[in-house]
């Protein structure tokens, strides 16, 4: 008969954005001494808060059972986090809902048996080490490496002793232990004084945020805010959630852009030049350092599909295409200057100018008819991506259109903005219906 055999894991996982640059960290600890008897983490590139905790789960169950690879059945493991959200969920208390969730979980219990497997929440301020350790996995990706256990000062800063609630050691061998772990953080514990950090009691006071039909989000818990500090900005308001954020990104260059042709969804559908290439990259590399961009979605023209691409290269997402985001068709205008379209197009230029209802010569599209396809793109995009940020590479029609609307004003502001190429704009459209412009025309990463 196998002896039986007793571990505690300690699993954390963070993103900073979230989702944003994330990262998580697992120990495995023999319950009788506290000594950590193994550490994993890993930089695991843009994802949410959820996703982390889980590969932590999974790292740490799996470190436990490469433990005792033999112990089969007799091994059990007792899992602390600070996330209520993987613990219910795991725990089988609370339904998964979310489709990232699904197949974390199901990997996290295909480890080991489910009876050989028991979860318990904790506080924030106890679980210090896998929280440092995921730390220093995110520190390492911010630096373009991976998190090296042999420069790891996670144990240094773990709780000197682990709380009630750790199962009784049962008799068996413990493994290879890390020589004087305990020794140090007790004396670290002393040396600080036992009590915990303010900042600490408030992240354990917080708890997971709850949908209408009561059952948790996939959400990562945060700070509660204290009764004495006023709400400033949308984001502040409870009642309005998160809203869903339309980060408009205009394509880089083409040969057309720098000469100011009207280039439009009926002319040449020209290619990105080496300058356009270069301001998608530079793009790219922006949203990979900020984080927060969730989903790709682009014109179906190929200056955006390559922009879009660049982008999802380095965030690791997919592109999807929608017809909506094309940029208006300028009929017999399409490769012209404004110059040469006034010149042989006086009338109908000045007609153009005049009125949004007003297509340019040869059956293009009028500025009405693209505001009528852009609102109807905007209500499905924000239905679809409610609570996340999205990323739309699209055209300086369609995004001064996004802009325009958000704002109430009229069609003639349309003449009033300017929009380089690779400039970024930003609207967020909130569950009362209300819209926030955020940005317009950003080129600072381009500099």
């Amino acid at each position: 008969m196998s002896v039986a055999r007793q571990v505690v894991v300690e699993a954390d996982g963070g993103s900073r954005g979230n989702p944003g640059p994330a990262g998580y960290g697992a120990v495995v600890i023999d319950p009788a001494t506290g000594e950590p008897l193994a550490e994993a983490a890993e930089y695991i590139g843009v994802a949410t808060n959820n996703v982390a905790e889980y590969r932590g789960l999974i790292a740490g169950l799996t470190a436990a059972k490469a433990l005792f690879p033999d112990a089969g059945e007799a091994l059990r493991v007792h899992v602390r986090m600070d996330s209520k959200l993987v613990v219910e969920q795991m725990s089988g208390r609370w339904k998964i809902k979310h489709p990232d969730m699904k197949p974390l979980a199901a990997r996290a219990a295909a480890i080991l048996p489910p009876s050989s497997v028991t979860y318990e929440w904790i506080p924030r301020a106890q679980n210090k080490h896998a929280d440092r350790l995921a730390n220093e996995a995110m520190d390492a990706g911010r630096d373009g490496r991976q998190w090296e256990g042999s420069a790891s000062t996670a144990a240094l800063d773990a709780p000197s002793a682990r709380t009630p609630g750790t199962p009784s050691p049962v008799q068996g061998p413990v493994g290879d232990q890390a020589a004087g772990a305990a020794r140090a953080r007790a004396a670290l514990a002393a040396a600080r004084g036992a009590a915990a950090p303010a900042a600490d009691a408030l992240f354990s006071l917080a708890e997971e945020p709850v949908e209408s039909g009561g059952e948790p989000t996939d959400a990562h818990p945060a700070p509660q805010q204290s009764a004495g500090t006023p709400q400033t900005g949308w984001g502040a308001a409870p009642d309005l959630g998160a809203p869903a954020t339309l980060v408009l990104l205009r394509h880089g260059e083409t040969a057309l852009t720098p000469e100011k042709r009207f280039s439009g969804s009926g002319g040449t559908d020209p290619e990105l030049s080496a300058v356009g290439r270069g301001q998608a990259e530079r793009a790219a590399g922006h949203f990979a350092a900020l984080g927060t961009v969730q989903e790709i979605v682009s014109s179906p023209l190929r200056r955006c599909r390559e922009t879009a691409a660049a982008v999802a290269a380095r965030l690791g997402l997919d592109v999807r295409i929608d017809e909506s985001l094309r940029e208006t068709d300028f009929g017999a205008w399409e490769g012209l200057t404004f110059g040469e379209v006034r010149e042989r197009y006086g009338d109908d230029l000045t007609a153009w100018l005049a009125s949004p209802d007003t297509a340019p010569t040869g059956g293009g599209e009028s500025f009405a008819q693209v505001a009528e396809r852009v609102a109807a793109a905007r209500d499905r995009l924000v239905a679809r991506y409610a609570g996340r940020t999205v990323l739309l590479v699209t055209h300086v029609t369609p995004i001064k259109t996004f802009v325009r609307l958000a704002l109430g004003a009229p069609p003639e502001a349309l003449f009033r903005m300017e929009l380089s190429a690779a400039s970024i704009s930003t609207v967020a459209y909130y569950a009362d219906g209300n819209a926030s412009v955020r940005l317009l025309n950003d080129t600072s990463h381009l500099r």
